[in-house]
């Protein structure tokens, strides 16, 4: 049986409860993890989202991940592997807490700057997060139980900003030229 995906209005609980989850995992890991960082839709102040809370656990390396796996098990956390994205390692959370997504990243790796660069987008571009929270609403409005067709109808708008975030304009680049994408 598939869940009913459900995107809601933004709710200024949510930083509260990231707060919360991460004084528990800073208790575990230790100085494994160099921040612990709310990222996603709920880390967006006013953006729509589904009320589950991403949290990226920053690693210095990928050698520090066999740690981090083994201290975040001893509070009840299940390693699932990456789940198809090379760079970010899945767990499934404990029973008793808030719904949340936590991934454990090395700061070397590819996807913690997308997660970074895309939370950090959409709060300085209110704009781009209405259009996104819109997008959201009518995935979840037409695919109420497919996640994959849901996830599908976002990636344009999310690559784009991706595409838009990551530009890194080089001091010698004349106006208007390409991005440099690190």
């Amino acid at each position: 049986m598939s869940r009913t995906i459900v995107v809601t209005e933004y709710d200024p609980g949510w930083p509260a409860i990231f707060e919360a989850l991460r004084a528990r995992l800073t208790s575990a890991l230790g100085d494994v993890a160099l921040s612990i960082e709310h990222v996603g839709s709920t880390s967006v102040p006013g953006l729509a989202a589904k009320p589950i809370i991403d949290i990226d656990v920053v690693v210095p390396s990928p050698g520090d991940v066999p740690a981090a796996i083994e201290r975040l098990a001893s509070i009840g956390y299940v390693h699932c592997g990456d789940l198809g994205i090379a760079g970010r390692e899945a767990f499934a959370q404990p029973p008793g807490v808030h719904e949340h997504h936590l991934y454990v990243c090395p700061f070397v790796g590819r996807e913690l700057p997308r997660h970074l660069a895309f939370r950090d987008y959409l709060r300085t571009h209110p704009e781009s997060a209405e259009r996104y929270a819109a997008i959201k609403r009518s995935a979840a409005h037409r695919f109420p139980h497919d996640i994959d067709a849901y996830l599908d109808a976002k990636a344009e708008f999310i690559e784009d900003i991706l595409s838009r975030a990551l530009r890194v304009p080089h001091p010698h680049d004349p106006p208007g030229s390409g991005p440099i994408t690190p």
